[in-house]
């Protein structure tokens, strides 16, 4: 068997990042169509993710986040998305690479991809690396200066989503649920 110099591999895995993004940038413009709503699980230890000290400690190596009933400040970038979800009532800011992600499912449609974390043409740029530091920095300059004065509550324009994790543990709130992107897999 030839050797596969082209890489399919990583071409398919960035094609479908690519989907997910644009995806991810059309429910930033107009909100989640119809019964739509996703699961995205990702590496917490990958190379710029960013996740508060509360919720890595939670999720050292993955977790798993729910679009669907409460995110807000959603952007999309080149190389990574960033919402606002809440985790056990605390308003959280999550950084999420595409490179990090390993799963995206939508259950209303039975539509899923699956990744390997890491696996890209195009490494993450050390300027997003650096950036994050930067933000990340300056984010508790300011809360050290307000006094940690933060809205609790989700703006106007909250859109769906729950946040949950895939390691096993229940969340505080009721009405979460720990969801395996395993139980939607096709069986052989």
């Amino acid at each position: 068997m030839a050797e596969d110099l082209l890489r399919y591999d990583i071409l398919i895995q960035d094609a479908l990042r690519g989907a997910v993004k644009k995806i991810l940038a059309e429910v930033g413009r107009t909100g989640l169509p119809g019964e739509h709503h996703f699961y995205i699980a990702f590496e917490t230890t990958a190379p710029g993710v960013r996740v508060s000290p509360r919720l890595k400690e939670r999720y050292p190596q993955e977790m798993t986040i729910v679009l669907q009933h409460q995110f807000w400040d959603l952007s999309v970038g080149e190389h990574a998305f960033e919402i606002g979800l809440s985790f056990g009532g605390v308003p959280e800011k999550l950084l999420v690479p595409y490179s990090a992600i390993k799963g995206f499912f939508d259950p209303s449609v039975q539509f899923a991809l699956e990744f390997d974390p890491g696996k890209t043409a195009e490494e993450l740029p050390e300027d997003l690396l650096e950036a994050v530091e930067e933000l990340s920095k300056a984010e508790q300059h300011a809360e050290a200066i307000v006094g940690n004065d933060s809205d609790e509550s989700a703006p106007d324009k909250a859109k769906p989503a729950a946040a949950e994790a895939t390691d096993g543990e229940a969340e505080a709130d009721p009405s979460a649920q720990v969801v395996s992107l395993d139980a939607f897999r096709k069986k052989p």
